[in-house]
């Protein structure tokens, strides 16, 4: 679990659980039924709460190859409102699919470099898809632990090469 404090000295503590992917071992974190984090790494301490267990079954089929489908799940990014609209946005972009910064910015406001801040920002990577946000030219940034390497990874994945 996370051990964090929300407001006035509140403690909370958030279930946390961990898997294997082709990026290296990830952790989703879960704060009051809705998923908050994906962060890279094992996490510390494990819990197998149904909601957590639904999300890392559907990582390892995506992992596997697997069309998933990852809209349906509860997210609660923390961030700011813009941010949460790009997200919003980018959760719309089809398995498979990419999207430039400029047509992200076109469609929720913005531009491509205020794109580019809020897929740095994602605090929940692959499963709200900011690697298919692509550059015009190029990839573009990535902010998983191996960088642009990892979105040519999960591109590659999701072209089933």
């Amino acid at each position: 679990m996370i051990d964090a404090f929300r407001g006035m000295g509140q403690r909370i503590c958030m279930p946390q659980l961990s898997c294997h992917s082709p990026l290296g071992a990830l952790t989703i974190s879960e704060d009051d039924g809705r998923i908050v984090a994906l962060d890279w790494g094992w996490g510390r301490d494990q819990e197998e709460t149904p909601l957590l267990v639904k999300v890392r079954d559907l990582l390892e089929k995506y992992f596997d190859g697997e069309r998933v489908d990852f809209r349906g799940l509860p997210f609660s990014p923390y961030g700011t409102p813009y941010r949460q609209k790009i997200w919003k946005a980018i959760l719309d972009i089809p398995y498979g699919e990419t999207r430039t910064y400029a047509e992200i910015a076109a469609q929720a406001g913005g531009s491509a470099r205020s794109i580019g801040g809020a897929m740095g920002a994602n605090p929940i990577p692959v499963l709200i898809p900011c690697h298919r946000v692509v550059g015009a030219t190029g990839l573009g940034g990535y902010s998983g632990l191996n960088g642009v390497e990892d979105k040519k990874i999960l591109l590659d994945l999701e072209k089933g090469d």
